[in-house]
């Protein structure tokens, strides 16, 4: 006599880069065994694909992680993981006055969403005639890349063309697929640092998953804010 097969209980969220709806349901063992596998052996290829497949799959094939922005797949793998095994999750925060006390908190992932600087736009005017168009951040993009503080200006560099989808030359529109890498980067290097900050503001003031939470320091008893963003930081 065959097993009984179990259903697995469908919730729905709102895509961020769309506002589109999109039904998902909670990670299986099976799924999650893979991911902590691939997690413990701390190989970047192995963790990217563990995570894509995971939303891939429980969102019923409508999300292809490797085609949409870098915040739409951490908000969704946090939705995912919080039905998947609790909302709240504990951590464990540096307060930013000393830089060396620790103070354990909880967390709702359901209180954690995608924030946006005001004033940003994915459109950069780099002369009255002439403006880049850009795209976010993929997780194929953020392949070998360090990110943060850390990143160097190669690493700037190499994310700006990445991410670059057209040139507009006032009526006429060059796009990425039809640059060679030889003119990208003869256009970019010949930017003036003044033109060549607007893109990078790009970067520092798109949608990212983010979340503040104050705290207070139990030795100095001053408060202080700490931010944590990106899905490493959710369960570090």
């Amino acid at each position: 006599m065959a097993l009984p097969k179990l259903e697995s209980q469908v919730y729905e969220l709102e895509q961020p880069s769309t506002g589109e709806k999109i039904k998902y349901r909670p990670f299986l063992v099976k799924e999650q065994k893979v991911l902590m596998m691939a997690s413990e052996s701390e190989d970047e290829k192995q963790i990217r694909d563990a995570l894509a497949g995971i939303i891939f799959n429980c969102t019923y094939e409508k999300i292809d992680p490797f085609n949409v922005p870098m915040f739409d797949v951490e908000f969704l793998f946090l939705r995912i993981r919080g039905k998947s095994v609790g909302e709240k999750i504990e951590l464990n925060l540096l307060c930013p006055d000393d830089n060396e006390t620790r103070v354990k908190t909880s967390l709702n992932l359901d209180d954690v969403g995608v924030n946006q600087k005001l004033g940003h736009t994915n459109e950069i005017s780099i002369t009255d005639k002439i403006k880049i168009i850009m795209n976010y951040p993929t997780l194929n993009d953020m392949v070998g890349m360090d990110g943060g503080e850390n990143a160097g200006f190669d690493e700037v560099l190499t994310m700006i063309k990445k991410c670059i989808h057209e040139i507009l030359d006032g009526e006429t529109v060059h796009s990425k697929i039809d640059m060679s890498e030889s003119d990208l980067n003869e256009f970019i290097e010949s930017l003036t640092t003044e033109q060549f900050q607007g893109l990078a503001d790009f970067f520092d003031t798109m949608p990212k998953v983010a979340h503040s939470i104050e705290v207070t320091n139990p030795k100095t008893k001053k408060k202080g804010e700490v931010v944590i963003e990106g899905i490493q930081s959710f369960f570090g």
